[in-house]
C-alpha cells in the first residue's frame, strides 16, 4: 500500500521549470530515495509535500486522500539547511517544537528525553543551543523531527556534518524508525547511503524523473555484463577460450594466482562465460560486478543531459 504518492506534479518559478509532470509512489514502511544533482527539482517536491508551496499542476496524496494543511502534522521534516533559536534552552526549544506538532507538555517531556537519553545529549538539556558543536545540534534536530512519530518523514541530507560513528548511529534509527511504522523519503548526494538504506529511488534530472524503481533492480539495470575472475592457469589458454566473443579489460599476474576482468559483448550467459574457462584454468573466485548507486547516479545523468 503507498502511504504517499504525487501524480504528474508540475512547478515553474519565473521563466525556470523546477519540476515537469513528476510523479511518484511511496509504499507503506519503506525508505524512499529522492536523488538528483544539485538544482535538478529535489527540494521544490520537498517543499511541495510540506505545503510550503504549492504546486502549479498535479497532485499530492497522503493514505489515498489528497494532502491538505491539516496533513502536516503527521510529517517529520528535517531540511538540509538546519535551523534551532540559539539563545534558547535545548530542552526548553525542543519541547516547543513537539507541542508545535500536537504533543502535549507531559508527552513531549517524556518522549524528548528518552530520545536524549538514546543519543546521549542528556546532560545538554539545560544548555543554549550556542553551546553546542554543529554535530550534537543536528541530533537535537533529528529528534525534534522525530519525536511526533510522524507517518511520514522527510530528511535531506540527514547525515552532513556526522562524523563515522554517529552516522551510523543515525542510520540506525532511520531503519528503527521504519521497523516501527514510519515511512522514509530520504535525499542525499550519499550514494553509499542510499544502497544500505533505500528500499526505492526516484532520480531527478532538470526538472524530469529520469529513473524510478527498487533499488536493487536499477543497479542490475545499469550493469555493463563485467566480470572479476581470479584463477590459476595460462593466460594464453584464457585469451584463445574467449575469443572474439568476449574482451578482456584487465589482466594482471602473480604468483598465487592471477586476476581477470572480462566483459561479454555478444549475450552470452554467466554459466557460458564459466564454461568457456573451466577446461583451460582452474577458476578460484568468479564475481559479476554489479554498478554502484554513485555509478547509476553518474551513468543516468550523463545519458539524459546528451538527450
Amino acid at each position: 500500500m503507498e502511504l504517499f504518492e504525487a501524480r504528474n506534479v508540475e512547478k515553474v518559478f519565473a521563466s525556470t521549470k523546477a519540476l515537469t509532470n513528476v510523479s511518484i509512489s511511496v509504499k507503506e514502511q519503506s525508505i524512499f530515495g529522492l536523488l538528483g544533482p544539485n538544482g535538478a527539482g529535489k527540494t521544490t517536491l520537498i517543499r511541495i509535500i510540506n505545503q510550503i508551496t504549492a504546486p502549479d499542476q498535479g497532485e499530492i496524496f497522503l493514505e489515498g486522500k489528497k494532502m491538505t494543511r491539516a496533513d502536516i502534522s503527521k510529517i517529520g521534516y528535517l531540511p538540509e539547511e538546519r535551523g534551532l533559536y540559539k539563545k534558547m534552552k535545548i530542552g526548553e526549544q525542543a519541547i516547543y517544537l513537539a507541542q508545535l506538532k500536537g504533543m502535549s507538555h507531559g508527552e513531549a517531556v517524556r518522549n524528548l528525553k528518552m530520545w536524549f537519553e538514546k543519543f546521549d545529549i542528556m546532560p545538554w538539556w539545560n544548555k543554549k543551543v550556542e553551546e553546542l558543536s554543529k554535530g550534537m545540534q543536528q541530533k537535537v534536530q533529528f529528534i525534534t523531527t522525530v519525536v511526533h512519530r510522524p507517518k511520514l518523514l522527510i530528511f535531506d541530507e540527514p547525515f552532513s556534518g556526522f562524523d563515522p560513528i554517529n552516522a551510523n548511529l543515525l542510520k540506525a534509527e532511520i531503519l528503527n524508525l521504519r521497523k516501527d511504522g514510519a515511512t522514509i523519503i530520504f535525499s542525499t548526494h550519499n550514494m553509499g547511503s542510499v544502497e544500505e538504506l533505500c528500499d526505492n529511488i526516484a532520480l531527478i534530472n532538470k526538472s524530469v524523473k529520469i529513473e524510478d524503481g527498487p533499488t536493487d533492480q536499477i543497479r542490475e539495470k545499469y550493469k555493463a555484463n563485467l566480470f572479476d575472475i581470479r584463477y590459476r592457469g595460462s593466460f594464453e589458454k584464457v585469451e584463445k577460450a574467449l575469443g572474439p566473443a568476449y574482451q578482456v579489460i584487465k589482466h594482471t599476474e602473480s604468483e598465487k594466482e592471477n586476476l581477470l576482468k572480462v566483459k561479454y559483448t555478444n549475450g552470452s550467459s554467466h554459466n557460458q562465460l564459466l564454461e568457456t574457462l573451466l577446461p583451460v584454468i582452474e577458476i578460484r573466485a568468479f564475481e559479476e560486478l554489479i554498478p554502484s548507486m554513485n555509478d547509476v547516479f553518474i551513468s543516468a545523468v550523463e545519458e539524459a543531459n546528451k538527450k
